[in-house]
């Protein structure tokens, strides 16, 4: 009989929590939190035990999937930041926007009432809402958006992104697409003449 190596031990142990985390994410987007940590762990293909042997509690697996939304939210943000055409970066960063949240279908507002108090919530938090401000200053200094948008628009944009009632994977991503390029649209300042 042939002892498993500690390195294989740690691929499985990854493998098994990045499952779990595949398989929450789209749980609690689409069900919200009261799903039971028994139908991750069916839906991950992996025991109770293990699910619990990672995340002890739910709030510490939401947390987790949570983090790993925002660093999808904090890309898409930061792409729009370093391109050097600040209008082409905002937009690209509302289309953006707007596809991570009509797939979230509402995670990022579950988690503002379920669980206020999440340690890193906070701090992911400030650091969008500065980039978000930061992206749409550039672009006013630009002169292509519109001088009265502020970051309370953006911030209502994308989460009419995440309510759009599309059921679809397929509808989803059309109307975000449709969603950014209206905002788009509305938010450019008028050509002067």
């Amino acid at each position: 009989m042939t002892a498993r190596l500690p390195h294989d031990r740690r691929v499985d142990a990854r493998r098994n929590r990045d499952r779990i985390l595949g398989a929450a994410g789209p749980l609690f987007a689409s069900h919200g939190f009261g799903v039971p940590m028994r139908v991750v762990a069916e839906v991950a293909d992996v025991g109770p035990a293990t699910v619990y042997r990672h995340f002890p509690t739910k709030a510490l697996l939401v947390a987790a999937v949570f983090t790993e939304q925002s660093r999808a939210w904090e890309s898409a943000l930061g792409r729009g930041l370093t391109d050097p055409d600040p209008w082409r970066g905002f937009r690209r960063t509302v289309a953006d926007l707007c596809a991570l949240h009509a797939d979230d279908r509402g995670f990022s507002a579950a988690v503002k009432s379920e669980f206020p108090r999440a340690a890193d919530f906070a701090g992911m938090r400030l650091t969008a809402l500065r980039a978000g401000a930061e992206l749409i200053r550039r672009a006013q200094v630009s002169g292509h958006l519109r001088a009265d948008v502020t970051l309370a628009d953006l911030i209502l944009m994308t989460s009419a992104a995440g309510r759009s009632g599309a059921r679809t994977p397929a509808e989803r991503s059309a109307t975000a697409q449709r969603l950014a390029a209206l905002t788009i649209r509305a938010f450019q300042a008028a050509p002067s003449t």
